[in-house]
This record gives C-alpha cells, structure tokens and sequence, in this order.
C-alpha cells in the first residue's frame, strides 16, 4: 500500500471487510479494501481494509465491536 495509509482491519471474509469499509465511510474515513484471496483458491488469503494515518486512532476505535 503507498505510504500514508494504515491497515485498520483485516478478514478473511469479503462481507467483513465490506462491513468495515461502509462503518468507515459513514463516519467521514476514507476507505479502501485490498484484496488479497488468491483467484484459484478461494480459501487463501485475506481481506485488509486501509485508511489515511491521520484517521487511525478513530478507525480502531469504530471497528472495536467488528473485531469481536
């Protein structure tokens, strides 16, 4: 990812990573999903979701509940 962006979650699972990005963007953060599930094998791989540094700490903070 270019520098100034910040993995705030990561899924193996498409629905989360997608619950995530739309929790952020509700809240004015600027998301974006990098898929990274190889294409022959549905089982590998992960989902991270980044967003710009200077919205870390309430990025963590909002995702606190999907986490768990």
């Amino acid at each position: 990812m270019e520098k100034g962006w910040k993995e705030v979650f990561m899924t193996a699972e498409s629905h989360q990573a997608s619950i995530a990005k739309s929790i952020l963007e509700e809240n004015g953060i600027k998301a974006v999903i990098l898929n990274q599930h190889d294409s022959s094998y549905a089982t590998f791989g992960e989902y991270r979701v980044y967003i710009e540094e200077h919205d870390e700490a309430k990025a963590i903070d909002l995702l606190k509940e999907l986490r768990n």
